[in-house]
């Protein structure tokens, strides 16, 4: 059962569709240019550094750590919990690349900076929300 009720859904687009639609598969992907091998996010089909606008969607290790975050405590929508995290996860492949995201599987005062986070999926219809659990989550001596 998911922590969060149904939310309001990102528009899928070209550019932005298989970012919404791999968590289906377990992958995280993050867009990378082809000649540079720089990381794109939010994924625009351009290349900020090198400028070449050929790229290509690549799975990364769903790995990250927590760069800043907010606890929020208060319920925004009918059904979302009060007390919940925002944060923004540096991807482990690459420092300045950040996810808006919402930090699970922990009480919200757990949550550090630089916390190390690894991603889990949640469907909301055919969109696959990429959000991040402490690392220790996913342990093998917490695995059921």
């Amino acid at each position: 059962m998911s922590e969060f009720p149904a939310r309001p859904l990102p528009a899928l687009t070209e550019d932005t569709a298989p970012f919404w639609t791999a968590g289906e598969r377990g992958e995280l992907l993050i867009q990378q240019c082809d000649h540079c091998r720089y990381y794109i996010h939010p994924p625009t089909g351009f290349c900020p550094q090198c400028e070449s606008r050929e790229t290509h969607f690549q799975p990364v290790s769903g790995r990250g750590f927590v760069e800043t975050f907010t606890v929020n405590h208060k319920q925004w929508m009918p059904g979302l919990p009060e007390r919940y995290v925002l944060a923004l996860v540096r991807i482990a492949e690459q420092d300045d690349v950040r996810l808006a995201t919402n930090i699970v599987g922990c009480d919200p005062d757990a949550v550090t900076f630089d916390m190390p986070v690894r991603v889990r999926f949640e469907q909301a219809e055919d969109l696959w929300i990429p959000l991040f659990a402490p690392e220790e989550v996913f342990a093998p001596e917490n695995a059921a």
